[in-house]
């Protein structure tokens, strides 16, 4: 299984692609120069596989390489960074 995760700024969403479908996606707003996350999820066939991680650390990852500041407003989201505090530097505060 090929699992990736890509910006797809025409929809302002995170796509999590498994062998090329997207399967999953996050959210977002941009406000004031901050990405706020507001909602993610994954298929329902791929649920339990641990996919939701791979979103948010993608995800958190690409936004943290872009120098960029988030707002975890997604209640997985927010779970995710309250348990991988590497993020805790772009959290907006």
């Amino acid at each position: 299984m090929d699992v990736t995760v890509q910006d797809n700024p025409q929809r302002n969403r995170f796509e999590l692609l498994v062998d090329g479908e997207v399967s999953g996606f996050a959210d977002y707003r941009v406000r004031d120069g901050i990405v706020v996350v507001v909602h993610s999820e994954v298929d329902p066939e791929f649920r339990g596989q641990g996919l939701g991680n791979v979103l948010a650390e993608q995800t958190l990852d690409t936004l943290k390489e872009r120098g960029e500041k988030v707002v975890p407003a997604c209640p997985f989201f927010a779970h995710y960074v309250s348990e991988h505090h590497e993020y805790d530097a772009i959290l907006a505060d």
